[in-house]
């Protein structure tokens, strides 16, 4: 693949396949991970990467060896939050949430076929799950915000992505096979949350709402997660109208309209 030689679109959707890698944690990842990661040869990532870190939009850390976020990206994340003031807008709905049931709450967007958690408001309960921070992105159906997204979509998008689930849910999809994944899309619309019981990860459960666009379209979600003892069933309807209250406030404020 090395060998080729990259032109235009190739190489823009490589070196942004590689700076979505690098983002995944604020440690960055190493130079063997980006390579089995992104499918391509040690020599063109090694490439890729020195070109990237020359412009400042990755640096190398010496001490772990990993490729991590330069500061052309933070320059470029705080001019572009100015058209995209999602931090003031949800962040409030976080903390309510967080202080309200003393779980962690979470503040994700959809990018194509993903969520990508943006905010974290960490709750009270000394116990908590670390499934879910800042920069995790899920397959849309896998996890309680990718779920509730899905949900709300219409349903030939549900059925173009249920049509290659596997590929699509790929390492996620032993847990969420097809037929769940149906059920639980079913389930999330007829209450308007969804419920994750521990599919990605064993005892760590997570409940997502929706937040819609001004077309109506599900385009964030925030969600809660904790340990399964906190999400029994008869707290589960005190959490689902917790979420779907400022999934509606968020939406309001974003001139979105929820879906009927």
């Amino acid at each position: 693949m090395g060998a080729v030689p990259m032109q235009g679109a190739q190489v823009v959707s490589r070196i942004a396949g590689l700076l979505r890698l690098v983002a995944r944690s604020a440690d960055g990842m190493p130079l063997a991970g980006l390579v089995r990661e992104s499918g391509l040869t040690r020599p063109t990532v090694h490439r890729l990467l020195a070109s990237l870190a020359s412009e400042g939009l990755l640096d190398h850390d010496p001490a772990s060896g990993n490729w991590v976020l330069g500061p052309e990206i933070l320059l470029m994340g705080s001019v572009a939050s100015a058209r995209f003031p999602l931090e003031d807008i949800a962040r409030p709905s976080l903390r309510r949430l967080a202080e309200a049931t003393g779980e962690s709450a979470f503040f994700s967007i959809r990018r194509g076929s993903e969520t990508v958690c943006l905010l974290r408001e960490e709750g009270s309960f000394p116990v908590r799950s670390f499934v879910l921070h800042e920069g995790v992105r899920f397959p849309l159906g896998v996890a309680s915000a990718g779920t509730a997204i899905m949900a709300f979509l219409p349903e030939a998008e549900q059925e173009e992505l249920l049509a290659d689930w596997e590929k699509h849910a790929g390492a996620f999809a032993a847990n969420h096979t097809r037929e769940l994944v149906r059920e639980s899309l079913g389930t999330t619309r007829m209450h308007g949350y969804s419920v994750n019981p521990g599919l990605v990860l064993e005892g760590s459960w997570g409940m997502g709402a929706a937040v819609f666009d001004r077309s109506g379209r599900p385009a964030w979600a925030l969600s809660l997660t904790g340990i399964e003892p906190r999400f029994r069933p008869d707290r589960q309807e005190e959490l689902g109208g917790l979420l779907m209250a400022e999934a509606h406030r968020i939406t309001q404020q974003l001139g979105g309209n929820a879906a009927g």
